[in-house]
């Protein structure tokens, strides 16, 4: 549980990262996520342009899909020369697998290295672990101070979802030697930060050899809320004019992607007991999925097509279409790697005022959702607590400008960065 002081405590600078001085740091930022990725757009480029306007200057290394890269490559990078970001895009691969990750790998620490040479910098800022094994070798050989952005228990959560089968001797390995270099990047990071309270709590609490011995911040997955705004040009009722919807159609809200590690059965069970409570519902899925996906997915569980909406939007337009729904979903499997997991999406769904159904036991939601009244938590999937979830969210008549309250409270971009620049502060410079 996250304690009374922690959630008096959502300042933007904690005592332990408090700054030092007033002068901006020399950043390198290295990133195995694109910034042409629809991740890179929500949580790299925003919390780097509010850092480089606190006076930071950022040198961003990441890895880009080619395709990705010659569609918005142009655009992202007249927006970081706007805000004085050097973009370096290095070339993502696919094929064959670990091994083009290894070539991508070397590829960002030759780079890293002739930008350490040339350069000079006062921390390397990793996000994530393939950027890790970078930033941690930095130090050891430059003696760069290192943060270590975890994002989550990312090899955990690549064994859990089965993208790193078990029966593969070559991916049992592969975790291995993750959970060994993990141990090591707590070791020797000057600075860590987590996406959930929840996380910290568990790496905190492990034996001495694991634990992290630099402070740990928690920075969830924040939101720009001048974007992600109801009010920004009458956001529901523009989303509702696009998609063709009635302004009194009752709709539940699904935001990206549909793979592995989330409840399918709990999601569209959820909308079954919408349906009954509100005939006529509607199912709206923003995502990149076809139709004939979700179609799939849905058939199962007696949902019609007509009754399935799907969509797909670009950044810009996510905040009309999620201002649609009535009802968000975020329903994740409560395995180990969930500790550490705070999805965008419901940042995203209570900035605009669509109150969440999320389950516990993932990240802080619990906490989040169950004390600020901005929707319901599942402790468990059947049909009787699916149902009394939605019962909970239609008898309480949550107000939008509540929901909206707790994505400030929680979730504001401008908290993040100011974590940000307190942590980049607080780590004394020994620029190679």
């Amino acid at each position: 549980m996250i304690s009374n002081a922690q959630k008096q405590d959502r300042r933007p600078v904690d005592e332990d990262v408090a700054p030092l001085a007033a002068e901006g740091r020399r950043v390198l930022y290295l990133s195995y996520d694109g910034l042409t990725d629809p991740l890179g757009r929500s949580q790299i480029l925003p919390y780097l342009v509010g850092v480089a306007a606190r006076g930071h200057r950022i040198t961003l290394v990441s890895c880009e899909k080619p395709e990705r890269l010659a569609a918005d490559g142009k655009i992202l990078r007249e927006l970081c020369e706007r805000s004085g970001i050097d973009w370096h895009p290095l070339r993502f691969r696919k094929r064959p697998p670990v091994v083009s990750s290894i070539i991508d790998v070397l590829q960002m620490k030759l780079h890293a290295t002739v930008l350490i040479r040339r350069k000079g910098f006062d921390l390397v800022h990793c996000r994530s672990y393939m950027a890790g094994l970078v930033g941690h070798s930095l130090k050891l050989r430059f003696g760069v101070p290192f943060l270590f952005d975890m994002r989550g228990f990312w090899a955990d959560e690549r064994m859990e979802r089965g993208f790193w089968p078990s029966g593969n001797p070559l991916f049992r390995f592969a975790y291995r030697c993750f959970k060994q270099w993990e141990a090591q990047f707590f070791r020797d990071a000057d600075a860590i930060v987590s996406l959930t309270d929840s996380a910290r709590k568990e790496v905190e609490s492990w034996p001495e050899p694991r634990r992290p011995r630099g402070p740990v911040s928690v920075i969830p997955c924040c939101v720009d809320l001048e974007l992600f705004d109801p009010a920004n040009g009458h956001a529901r009722q523009a989303g509702r004019t696009r998609l063709g919807l009635s302004d009194d159609l009752p709709i539940m809200l699904y935001v990206g992607s549909l793979g592995p590690g989330y409840v399918i059965d709990a999601m569209f069970g959820l909308f079954r007991a919408f349906r009954a409570v509100r005939p006529g519902a509607r199912y709206l899925f923003v995502s990149n999925h076809s139709r004939a996906e979700i179609l799939a997915l849905a058939q199962p569980y007696g949902i019609e097509p007509h009754e399935i909406i799907n969509v797909a939007g670009r950044r810009d337009e996510m905040p009309a279409l999620i201002a649609t729904g009535d009802i968000g979903v975020s329903i994740i499997e409560p395995t180990f790697a969930a500790k550490a997991s705070c999805p965008t999406k419901v940042g995203e769904m209570l900035a605009m005022g669509v109150p969440v159904v999320a389950n516990s036991a993932v990240g802080d939601m619990a906490e989040i959702i169950g004390e600020s009244g901005a929707g319901a938590v599942l402790d468990r999937f059947d049909d009787q607590a699916l149902a009394a979830a939605i019962e909970r969210i239609e008898g309480a008549n949550i107000n939008r400008d509540q929901v909206r309250a707790a994505a400030r409270r929680w979730f504001a971009l401008d908290d993040g960065v100011d974590r940000y620049d307190a942590i980049y502060r607080s780590i004394r410079s020994r620029r190679p």
